[in-house]
């Protein structure tokens, strides 16, 4: 299985050995190349400045990493073109469709750029040009696969014309209008020729040499060259999908059934999942993964081996659709845990209405492995995930459950991200993230914020105050917003450009969003009035954070309304991201 998807910078494990692979190819595709233009290619992607281009490194690559071919395409924002640099299979890897594939997405990428259209170099099919017969065949093939695109060469101009008399093969200077049928202005044309010449080759052009080709373009409108090898009929047309990176990646826990507790009045039920799913997928939005395992050690990085471990066991030896709720805790002597599991369970837990089941460990282990593997899309280049679970989690804290939850998901999952750069978390529940905010309390590699109904009205009641800040080398790191119990919309959105605030000067490389949709009107564990609108443009906030989201499925129990609000929800941080990403590529 391969995947398309865009690499924006060099500074993740993965995209640093994607690049190595590359560098890799063009040393062997590209046999003439100079050393430090293949070096310069990181580079490339980090500074726009100082190559005056935009790089968007487009990598097809499988599963385990393995590059099997890539494209550089450079947008002149100033101009509004592209350029593609450089398109290739990696070795022994040509004719299996590979060039087809990267220059539809090419394409793709150069559309939503709303550019004229793309400009790259190919070498003559003209004998007269190319001496080297070996060479022509390639020439010819290649000539024809983009000709099938209805790219075709720049005719009657100097652009053919070698540095040095014994030069061979000189490049013609191809363009592909993306079916806009709009004519290439010569004046225009000239400009993006000077800026091709100028930007690329720099330190082998001189200047009378550019000025040579720049006044060779002539002919009003620029003409090319009629099709040699297609029909007309046979031209492709440009695909309008969204590509697969995208996509928010999507994991969802496909064992959350199992725990299924039916006593009256529990809300946290498995309809949740199929309510959000029903509302979602329709969208197209969204690019299912399916749940890997991940070793405990993730859980034990946030949780205390001694509640871990109780979970497990205790959950193993409780009777099939049987529960046990806590009904003593302790009040002096905390440090002497009752020999008695079922009575232990207040020990471990903050309230009297989260059972103990037989799949309540596997499910909350499983919502655990779901999240991570939503964060593992992340680092593996995509801009928004999704980790649609259930038990919740943000109320466990480092050695108790409580609120529903077991394990704390999006904690385990901000401690996994934190390894490859600065992470914060934000919680959008109803009930404030007193598990995060008390797993990282004294931390200061993720920082926590928590917008929530005020402890005095709302669960758990006795955290999520505003002087809550941190403590030791954590102080600073938290943050709380707690709101009064009447709230609409537009008050909410005031916070949350707060915290966003926050988050911004804080200065991130991922945000794991714990979100809750009982913030909706009438939902049956809340007091706000958020609307499906509310939840849209809510979005389109986060997204101004230009880095990758993962989002963490949290509350919500208004099953009539959850996955309309969702729905609205990932529609507005899809647009938004994806807008703020081609706006960056424009330099705006």
């Amino acid at each position: 299985m391969f995947r398309i998807r865009r690499i924006h910078d060099a500074t993740l494990v993965i995209n640093k050995e994607a690049v190595a692979q590359i560098q890799k190819i063009l040393r062997e595709q590209f046999t003439a190349l100079a050393p430090e233009a293949i070096e310069k290619l990181a580079d490339q992607l980090h500074d726009p400045l100082k190559y005056r281009f935009r790089s968007q490194l487009i990598v097809m690559d499988d599963t385990d990493g393995q590059v099997k071919g890539f494209a550089l395409l450079q947008h002149a924002a100033d101009l509004n073109f592209c350029y593609l640099d450089y398109i290739s299979a990696a070795l022994k890897k040509t004719g299996r469709g590979i060039g087809s594939i990267l220059y539809e997405r090419v394409r793709d990428e150069a559309k939503r750029l709303g550019t004229i259209g793309i400009f790259f170099e190919c070498l003559p099919d003209d004998p007269a040009l190319c001496r080297n017969k070996e060479l022509l065949p390639q020439n010819i093939a290649r000539l024809k696969f983009y000709e099938r695109y209805n790219a075709r060469p720049i005719i009657n101009t100097a652009y053919e014309t070698p540095l040095s008399p014994e030069d061979d093969c000189p490049p013609y200077l191809v363009f592909d209008d993306l079916e806009s049928g709009e004519p290439l202005k010569m004046n225009q044309t000239r400009k993006i020729v000077k800026a091709i010449l100028q930007r690329k080759y720099a330190d082998i052009c001189p200047p009378e040499y550019v000025q040579k080709v720049v006044s060779s373009f002539k002919d009003e409108p620029v003409r090319l060259r009629d099709p040699r090898y297609l029909k007309k009929n046979k031209i492709i047309p440009v695909r309008e999908n969204i590509a697969i990176d995208s996509r928010i990646a999507l994991v969802v826990n496909d064992r959350h059934d199992i725990h299924h507790v039916r006593e009256r009045g529990y809300v946290e039920a498995p309809v949740r999942i199929k309510s959000i799913l029903k509302d979602i997928l329709p969208t197209g939005l969204f690019m299912e993964y399916k749940t890997q395992r991940f070793p405990e050690k993730h859980i034990y990085a946030v949780h205390d081996a001694g509640f871990v471990n109780y979970l497990k066991k205790v959950c193993a030896n409780v009777p099939a659709n049987k529960s046990i709720y806590p009904y003593v805790f302790p009040v002096r002597n905390a440090a002497r845990p009752p020999k008695d599991l079922p009575t232990r369970a207040g020990y471990y837990c903050i309230d009297t209405f989260t059972p103990l089941n037989q799949n309540a460990f596997l499910a909350a282990k499983r919502a655990v492995d779901s999240t991570l593997t939503a964060a593992q899309c992340v680092l593996q280049g995509h801009r928004l995930a999704y980790a649609l679970v259930r038990p919740p989690g943000h109320h466990a804290e480092y050695s108790s459950f409580g609120g529903f939850c077991y394990f704390n998901s999006a904690a385990v999952a901000a401690a996994f991200l934190a390894k490859h750069g600065r992470v914060a978390i934000l919680d959008l529940d109803y009930h404030h993230g007193n598990g995060q905010q008390e797993i990282f309390y004294k931390r200061d590699d993720v920082l926590t914020i928590s917008i929530h109904g005020h402890p005095s009205f709302a669960y758990p009641y006795f955290t999520g105050f505003e002087e809550e800040k941190g403590q030791d080398i954590g102080e600073g790191f938290n943050f709380n917003f707690p709101l009064p119990e009447r709230l609409n919309g537009e008050e909410f959105r005031k916070v949350l450009q707060k915290a966003i605030k926050i988050i911004r000067n804080y200065g991130i490389d991922f945000l794991v969003l714990a979100m809750g949709f009982d913030t909706a009107k009438h939902d049956p564990t809340g007091t706000w009035s958020l609307s499906t609108k509310d939840f849209e443009l809510n979005g389109g906030l986060l997204a101004g954070l230009k880095c990758p989201i993962l989002v963490v499925q949290e509350g919500g129990y208004r099953v009539r309304s959850l996955g309309i609000n969702a729905r609205h929800f990932f529609t507005g941080l899809w647009e938004a991201t994806e807008k703020s990403y081609y706006l960056k590529l424009k330099g705006k």
